[in-house]
């Protein structure tokens, strides 16, 4: 039986080309079997309204909505909701899924007549520096309309399961056999050479979640220690930023590079700061650093310390002296079963079994006519 595919259209508060984190990784597994339109926040332009698309990888397109410099931002919704029309009509979106990683874009798509609605929470957005008022009762219209809720972590499930009926809990998931590929020898990054070891490392926004404070005083009590943090700094001053000898701001990376910086590190760390950011989050640095065969240290963040820390898988520290001493012992650990308990532990992880698992409470949820659009068949129709 010849069937079309749902198709899904995710509406995104990153950029697709930015810093590799959870949407990218389940909407790549989408693809595998439907058409996935991301679409991003808009960009203000010296120009028209306007709508740019582009066939970023198999069956994911990229639409950024272009807005006008003289257009005021609560004039935004009613161009952005044309825009929509017009890519629904352009490449003949009938059957889809509205897939949200964050409730502000509700405002402009409440209108789509959506098979389906997910909302996939992976933060809380409100906590955020900068993060606009509108937030909350943004996210209680999306809870009001979705269909299913996902969390990014336990904490977050714990949050949001008294203010929906159909709330799930898919913690970070990880790419293995990528991250994996650090456990050999790779081949020294430019940007990395000449930085001697012993090399505590850090992979992802830099911004405010990250304590800084706790960097810099662990770089001043192990001056011979050298900390590189990779990846782009976002929300913050030059002036924010400690400066030491042994730290070293590589700025931001491609995923596929990422573990060739891991494979030449000893320790990974995760240095968040204990604040209204941070209160809510699932890091997936953690899983991945893991799965690149790193020894981690980590403040105690709810969702690393449950399961990470309680199952002996990344060491906690509260302060930067215990810092030290639990990298310390990183550096010095022989002899451990810890690497074999860790492929354990991650191999059923994998973001292929997180999308086949909310794939399935997705069709839980659709309406009977139109489940057989999204269910998997012998023969594909490319549209």
């Amino acid at each position: 039986m010849v069937c079309h595919r749902l198709d899904l259209l995710c509406l995104l508060h990153l950029r697709w080309d930015g810093v590799t984190q959870r949407p990218q990784h389940l909407m790549r597994q989408a693809a595998r079997h439907h058409r996935v339109f991301v679409v991003e926040e808009p960009v203000i332009v010296d120009g028209p309204v306007s709508l740019v698309v582009r066939l970023v990888e198999d069956r994911i397109w990229v639409v950024t909505p272009q807005l006008p410099t003289d257009l005021p931002p609560d004039a935004y919704d009613a161009p952005l909701a044309a825009l929509l029309d017009d890519l629904c009509r352009r490449y003949d979106i009938v059957d889809y899924v509205l897939w949200y990683s964050s409730p502000m874009s509700i405002a402009y798509t409440d209108h789509l007549a959506a098979c389906a609605v997910v909302y996939d929470c992976m933060d809380d957005l409100s906590a955020f520096r900068y993060a606009s008022p509108l937030v909350g009762a943004r996210e209680q219209a999306l809870l009001a309309r979705a269909d299913l809720v996902f969390t990014g972590g336990q904490r977050l499930y714990e949050a949001k399961r008294d203010r929906h009926p159909r709330v799930f809990c898919f913690p970070s998931s990880v790419d293995v056999p990528h991250f994996a590929q650090a456990r050999v020898h790779l081949p020294e990054p430019a940007g990395q050479q000449g930085i001697p070891g012993p090399r505590l490392g850090y992979s992802g926004v830099i911004d405010e979640r990250m304590d800084l404070d706790l960097v810099a005083e662990i770089a001043t009590l192990r001056p011979a220690w050298q900390v590189i943090l990779l990846g782009p700094v976002v929300k913050l001053d030059d002036h924010d930023l400690p400066r030491r000898s042994n730290l070293h701001y590589l700025g931001a990376t491609p995923y596929a590079a990422l573990p060739a910086y891991l494979a030449h590190w000893d320790v990974a760390l995760i240095p968040f700061a204990r604040n209204a950011a941070t209160r809510f989050i699932s890091p997936t640095k953690t899983p991945e650093y893991l799965a690149a065969g790193k020894p981690v240290v980590s403040t105690p963040i709810h969702d690393v310390v449950h399961p990470y820390g309680d199952l002996g898988l990344v060491r906690i520290a509260a302060d930067p002296a215990a810092f030290v001493v639990a990298a310390e012992a990183c550096l010095h650990e022989t002899g451990s079963d810890w690497l074999a308990r860790v492929d354990a532990y991650l191999a059923g992880k994998s973001w292929a079994q997180t999308w086949t698992a909310m794939e399935a409470l997705l069709v839980d949820v659709l309406q009977p006519a139109a489940v057989p659009i999204l269910m998997h068949t012998e023969r594909e129709v490319v549209r």
